[in-house]
C-alpha cells in the first residue's frame, strides 16, 4: 500500500502464519482402478475444506451473523469538499469549524444508548453480533498527498461489501475514512481463517485529480453533475443494495463510474448492477433511496425516484412507495445529523416478513404492516449525527440461504 502507516493503523499487525509440513516418504502406490483421489501437489498436506463463516447473498433472508459500528474516539469529520458538498452550506462552515474535534459528549451518549438497545434487540433475537475495535479517529495520519484525522466506524455497511462468501473492503472518497476498515481488521482475519474470501479493492489516491474543483450543487432543472471526476475507482458499498444475482446502485457523490465498473468485473458474468437513477441533487448511498426488502417488493423515495425510469428487470416487482416521513421535532438533532428526513427507509430485514424499523416513523410502521410486513419498533434516531441508522449500522455478515436469481 503506497501511503505512509498513521499510529492509528499501526496499532493492527498480521500475526505469523500458520506451520507447514513435510510430507514423508511415500508409501507404495495404491490400486486406484476404483477409487478417486484428491488431486494434490508435491509438498502440499491436505487440510480440511472450511466452511466459510461469511454468507449473505440478499437482503432479507434469515439473518444469522451481523457486524455492529461502533462510537468509540468518533471525531467530527475533517474538512474537504467531497465532504461538505453534501450539506447546506451554513452546516458545512459549521463542520468546517468543529472539523477533527470529537463529538460532543451529549450526542454520543444519546446515540451510544440507542445502539447498545439495538444491540440487545439483536441478541435478544438470536443474531450474533461482532463489533469493530475501538479507535481513536482523532488521530492525523497522512498519504504522499494530503492529511487528514479519522471520522468513526458507526457505519460498516459503508465500508464493506459482502457478496456471497467474500467481503470486499471498498475504495471510499473521503479522505477521513482511508483507514477505516484497519478496525475491522480482528474481525476479517477471523473470518478468513475460517474460510471467507476477503479481498481489497484498488486503495484510491484521492488527489485533487479525482475532485471537481468547480463542483456545484445542481439546480432541480439541470442535468445531474457529481463532484467525483473519473480519475480512479471510488465507491462506498452502501450505494449497493443485493438481490441474489443482481445488484442495484447508485451513482453518486461517493461513487464513480469507474467504481461500478471494477466491481461489475470483479463479480464477472455471475453477477448483474443495474444502476438506479435518482433525482436527488446531493446523492449519498442508496439506502435511503431504494431498497430491496424481499423477492418481488422494493421500496422507493417519491422525491428521489421515478417509478417509471426503473431498470425493465423491477416490472414484475411490486413498488412500495416510502410515506412521507414524520418531522424531527428536536433542534439539536436537526442540525447536526448527516442524514436526510428520508432516513426513515433505513430498515433492517431480519427475514421476508421480520423488519427492524425507527419508532419514530410511526407512518412508516403502518405502512409496512400494510404491505405484510411484521415491523419490529426500535429506537436509532440519534445515531443520525453518525451517518446512518439500523441498515447502515450493520453488515449482514451471513444470511441462511443460496445464492439465487430473483428476475429470471
Amino acid at each position: 500500500m503506497a501511503v505512509e502507516r498513521s499510529p492509528a493503523a499501526a496499532a493492527w499487525t498480521t500475526g505469523p502464519g500458520p506451520d507447514g509440513g513435510r510430507p514423508l516418504a511415500a508409501p507404495p502406490a495404491p490400486d486406484v482402478s476404483s477409487e478417486v483421489t484428491p488431486d494434490v501437489a508435491p509438498g502440499v498436506v491436505a487440510a480440511e475444506a472450511l466452511v466459510s463463516p461469511v454468507s449473505s447473498h440478499n437482503e432479507w433472508d434469515p439473518l444469522e451473523e451481523v457486524v455492529v459500528g461502533r462510537l468509540d474516539g468518533a471525531t467530527i469529520p475533517s474538512s474537504h469538499p467531497v465532504v461538505s458538498c453534501n450539506v447546506p452550506s451554513w452546516a458545512a462552515k459549521l463542520q468546517g469549524v468543529a472539523a477533527g474535534f470529537r463529538y460532543p459528549r451529549r450526542i454520543v451518549e444519546q446515540a451510544q444508548e440507542e445502539l447498545d438497545d439495538f444491540v440487545a434487540l439483536l441478541q435478544s433475537l438470536g443474531v450474533t453480533v461482532r463489533r469493530p475495535d475501538a479507535v481513536d479517529h482523532r488521530q492525523r495520519f497522512r498519504t504522499p498527498g494530503w492529511a487528514s484525522r479519522g471520522f468513526c466506524n458507526s457505519c460498516p455497511r459503508d465500508s464493506l461489501l459482502v457478496i456471497g462468501d467474500e467481503v470486499i473492503e471498498t475504495p471510499m472518497a473521503w479522505p477521513c475514512r482511508y483507514f477505516e476498515t484497519h478496525s475491522y481488521r480482528t474481525i476479517l482475519k477471523d473470518y478468513f481463517r475460517r474460510g471467507a474470501r476477503w479481498t481489497s479493492a484498488p486503495k484510491p489516491q484521492l488527489t485533487d485529480e479525482l475532485f471537481d474543483p468547480d463542483f456545484s450543487v445542481p439546480g432541480a432543472d439541470e442535468p445531474m453533475r457529481y463532484i467525483l471526476t473519473e480519475f480512479e475507482p471510488v465507491f462506498d458499498a452502501a450505494d449497493f443494495v443485493r438481490a441474489g444475482r443482481d445488484l442495484f446502485v447508485t451513482r453518486s457523490n461517493v461513487t464513480n463510474r469507474m467504481g461500478i465498473d471494477w466491481l461489475r468485473r470483479h463479480l464477472g458474468d455471475g453477477y448483474r448492477v443495474h444502476e438506479i437513477e435518482s433525482r436527488c441533487r446531493t446523492p449519498m448511498h442508496i439506502d435511503t433511496t431504494f431498497l430491496v426488502l424481499a423477492p418481488g417488493k422494493v421500496l422507493v423515495n417519491p422525491d428521489y425516484i421515478d417509478v417509471d425510469r426503473l431498470p425493465p428487470i423491477l416490472d414484475s416487482w411490486d413498488v412500495l412507495v416510502a410515506p412521507e416521513p414524520e418531522p424531527i421535532a428536536e433542534p439539536l438533532l436537526k442540525v447536526t445529523s448527516m442524514c436526510g428526513k428520508w432516513l426513515s427507509m433505513n430498515v433492517l430485514m431480519l427475514d421476508e416478513r421480520r423488519v427492524i424499523a425507527e419508532r419514530h416513523h410511526t407512518g412508516m410502521l403502518r405502512a409496512l404492516e400494510r404491505w405484510g410486513f411484521e415491523p419490529i419498533p426500535s429506537d436509532l434516531l440519534h445515531y443520525a449525527p453518525f451517518g446512518g441508522s439500523f441498515h447502515c449500522a450493520t453488515l449482514d455478515v451471513r444470511r441462511r440461504g443460496t445464492l439465487e436469481s430473483y428476475f429470471d
